[in-house]
């Protein structure tokens, strides 16, 4: 089995996710409006829609009333250097389910996508979309059937464990001002 990197442990990264985390938890929301945001960001990171995806994010979020600051962060997850990687699996996960061209031929295509996306003007967000638009049906089928499967997935994944942790700590937090709130005799 491959050891981890020297640098990497598990304090390491809570201490790099620590001023994320204290943000969604300053969040002014219900734990099931986070968690839903956080959930709804989760699946449309993993869609073939990068460029919009922060659009989407406010939009989805707005009709399903949940958390939008929450729905936004997420879709970081797909950016110019993950999205190679992860439109490959969701491309390959697709092609089992329907069929379309050699996952080298289009994951080649997608680094291709990813190395074109660095060097993009952040107003430029038009690039993107027209090469997704221009995806030809057989790799644009596989790729949506596959991003849906995994989108949902791992959204409703991020949904129960982000509400069971948001749930736990909110309580905690009540549990703590009642305590400091109590009247001293």
């Amino acid at each position: 089995m491959a050891e981890l990197p020297s640098s990497f442990n598990k304090r390491n990264v809570y201490m790099r996710l620590r001023p994320l985390l204290r943000w969604i938890l300053k969040l002014r929301s219900s734990p099931r409006a986070i968690a839903g945001g956080l959930g709804v960001g989760v699946f449309i990171a993993f869609t073939p829609t990068i460029g919009i995806q922060i659009f989407l994010a406010i939009i989805v979020a707005t009709i399903c009333n949940v958390n939008r600051p929450a729905a936004i962060v997420p879709v970081w997850i797909t950016n110019p250097v993950t999205v190679a990687p992860v439109y490959s699996f969701n491309y390959w996960l697709g092609s089992l389910i329907w069929p379309g061209p050699p996952l080298s031929e289009v994951s080649k295509m997608f680094v291709d996508i990813g190395r074109a996306l660095t060097h993009l003007d952040f107003w430029d967000i038009m690039e993107p979309i027209i090469a997704m638009y221009h995806m030809s049906d057989e790799i644009l089928i596989p790729l949506m059937i596959g991003s849906i499967v995994i989108g949902l997935v791992l959204g409703f994944l991020t949904y129960i464990i982000s509400l069971k942790l948001l749930s736990f700590f909110f309580f905690r937090r009540a549990q703590k001002r009642l305590l400091n709130n109590k009247p001293k005799r």
